[in-house]
């Protein structure tokens, strides 16, 4: 019996092509950072990689505190006291990269109906930006902090997709068993593999991501809308 819906964000709940995205967010945050002595190009470099550690981490510390230690061992101590200049761009320029981005009201529907069956809805995005940023992406998408119980950041998570360790981990958070959640979004390697901790899926196709061309007639699927019909039938 499912008792929780995680939710991811980007390209699910919240529309937008992922890797225009990144592109616009990375140039923008790159741009800010320019004007305080990093070398846009280096600076995005830094970025990725400090991305990449938080997916491989191995659950031993925030997904936080392993990127800023990346930071500094990339651009020295410098790093810490620059952290003011992040968080300036998360409450300012961030706002700008809401263009690229489309509001579906179905997505604000969908999980106020959920919530109105009395299952708990968690916004299982990948826990690699700060809350200030991933609250600001689910406003964008229609929606409010305050509709998932738990909102995955990189301050309170320790791991990240696609390990399954991190769906283990947000189960353990909404307080039931993984075999009674269900994983909604459209990333094949990163949702799917929610499969991995015990989770039914249901696979997002609007805005498929499908890096290794796997066949995903092996998962749950369909557009929004049929998931919006799932939640009226099945759940």
């Amino acid at each position: 019996m499912i008792k929780a819906v995680l939710f991811d964000l980007d390209a699910t709940l919240l529309l937008m092509d992922q890797d225009t995205f990144l592109k616009t967010y990375i140039g923008a945050l790159s741009k800010k950072m320019s004007a305080h002595g990093y070398d846009p190009a280096d600076f995005a470099d830094a970025l990725w990689k400090g991305s990449y550690a938080m997916i491989k981490n191995d659950g031993k510390r925030k997904n936080c505190d392993v990127f800023w230690e990346y930071f500094v061992s990339r651009f020295g101590e410098r790093a810490i006291s620059d952290q003011i200049y992040f968080e300036e761009f998360y409450n300012k320029e961030f706002k700008d990269v809401k263009g690229i981005c489309d509001f579906s009201p179905a997505s604000r529907r969908v999980v106020e109906r959920i919530r109105e069956k009395g299952l708990k809805t968690a916004l299982a995005t990948s826990p690699v930006f700060p809350a200030v940023a991933t609250n600001e992406r689910i406003r964008w998408a229609g929606l409010e902090p305050e509709h998932f119980e738990l909102v995955t950041t990189y301050e309170n998570m320790s791991y990240s997709k696609p390990n399954p360790k991190y769906y283990i981990a947000v189960a353990e958070m909404l307080g039931v068993a993984p075999d009674e959640c269900l994983m909604v979004g459209n990333d094949v390697d990163d949702d799917m593999s929610a499969e991995a901790a015990g989770m039914q899926v249901f696979l997002i196709t609007d805005y498929l991501v499908n890096r290794q061309n796997k066949d995903i007639s092996v998962y749950q699927g369909g557009s929004f809308a049929d998931f919006e019909k799932f939640v009226e039938e099945k759940l």
